[in-house]
């Protein structure tokens, strides 16, 4: 099954500043302001490589990485080892806590059924992470994947693993306590690589970055070149049966309909769903809780001047609405809504959705609100999706819609990385 062992990553060194002013979030979700404050703070700040701008971006990237590689700002490490990483946080006032490792993992295409993603793609941040792969020979960000480990086998060892102080830790501006630990190549080590031997790896996070790395080493291979490094990814894994996973839903927000009327659109919601006017929209969220607690599908509806809680009657209507999938997918809370309201009542077609023409994605509670009072048509609200949804989804071989999860907190760039060539 998984392949999965040590390696030597590519780290900043203390010449180049505090590491928590060379890291940097994930590149999909910075804005350009936010870019230029982490380059204002720390010129090194790893933005840099990552999210490189101008005409000539990508080369400028390699130009960066190979001046900071000769200036000593980035080392390779002497050692292989796995980076022991976590992530402390809380949300609405609860602490939580995850602790996995970073390695490097071997590539295998999805139809192999080892390494297995959960949500669709889309091309064009493809071909962007491929041009600075190529440009670079690094992976300066890694996939997060997810594990089963009932009896907490490797959890013991990453335990041990990390027991002393970490190497690293900074708490950055959002309250995510970051540490990393170095376990260098060991007979724990070795146990823990191993303990993959018969896993399969489900993809949290990162599904662009895989399969960007798939067409990295076919492209090598097509132009005869032999890199056995480009045969792997660097990947974070950790269980998924980790108490301090939290996942967030993704809000829909649908805008510019040719023709929108909320009367008749709540009229065709009342054949699936049970239809309950809301006070106003900061209803939404406490009740959407509740019945997420109950295993019920709902979901909030908000436009310039109402709100509504849409609860589905019989979760067994989608059995005939898409009987060529499984339950696991049919019956996921943003299946049902993709299938009875955006496609049946709005007729926002999968092409449509794909290409963000009328619907557009946030996590942010206010900022769908802020847009269906504004400039939008209206939006929906969603539960989260469960994490054993996730994998169960997965493990069918099928993939739920875009923007389905969104794991929180976001991990972070820049502290580990992966140089392949």
């Amino acid at each position: 099954m998984a392949t999965v062992k040590e390696f030597s990553a590519l780290r900043f060194t203390d010449a180049a500043g505090d590491i928590s002013q060379l890291v940097c979030a994930p590149y999909d979700i910075i804005s350009e302001e936010q870019r230029k404050n982490y380059i204002n703070q720390n010129e090194h700040n790893v933005i840099r490589l990552e999210l490189p701008v101008g005409e000539d971006r990508y080369n400028e990237a390699g130009k960066i990485l190979n001046e900071w590689l000769s200036s000593g700002i980035l080392a390779v490490d002497d050692e292989d080892a796995l980076y022991i990483y976590e992530e402390a946080f809380s949300v609405k006032g609860v602490n939580y806590a995850f602790k996995g490792f970073v390695s490097r993992v071997k590539l295998h295409e999805f139809s192999e059924g080892i390494v297995l993603p959960h949500e669709e793609t889309l091309s064009k941040a493809k071909q962007d992470r491929f041009n600075l792969m190529t440009a670079t020979g690094c992976n300066f960000s890694q996939i997060y994947s997810l594990y089963s480990d009932e009896n907490g086998e490797a959890d013991k060892l990453i335990a041990k693993l990390s027991s002393g102080a970490p190497e690293q830790s900074f708490t950055d501006p959002d309250g995510v306590t970051h540490s990393l630990w170095i376990a260098k190549r060991s007979a724990d080590t070795e146990a823990l690589c191993r303990f993959f031997d018969d896993k399969k790896l489900y993809i949290a996070d990162g599904h662009h970055r895989y399969e960007t790395a798939l067409n990295y080493k076919k492209s090598l291979a097509e132009q005869g070149v032999t890199c056995e490094a480009a045969d792997y990814i660097m990947m974070f894994l950790v269980s998924m049966q980790s108490s301090g996973l939290v996942v967030f839903p993704t809000h829909r927000i649908v805008r510019d309909l040719a023709e929108f009327d909320r009367d008749s659109l709540l009229a065709e919601c009342r054949e699936y769903f049970e239809v309950e006017k809301l006070g106003c929209e900061h209803c939404i969220e406490g009740r959407l809780e509740e019945l997420y607690k109950n295993n019920k599908t709902a979901f909030g509806y908000a436009d310039k001047d109402s709100a509504y809680l849409l609860t589905l009657k019989d979760i067994s209507v989608m059995d005939s609405v898409l009987p060529d999938k499984s339950k696991a997918l049919s019956r996921l809370d943003v299946s049902v809504l993709h299938s009875l309201i955006l496609e049946r009542c709005l007729k926002i077609d999968k092409e449509n959705m794909a290409k963000q023409i009328n619907l557009t994605y946030t996590r942010d509670l206010e900022e769908a609100f802020s847009a269906a009072k504004n400039t939008a048509d209206c939006c929906f609200i969603l539960n989260p999706t469960r994490v054993s949804e996730i994998a169960a989804v997965a493990t069918n071989d099928e993939k739920m819609p875009q923007k389905s999860t969104y794991f929180y907190p976001k991990l972070i760039t820049g502290l580990v990385m992966n140089k392949i060539k």
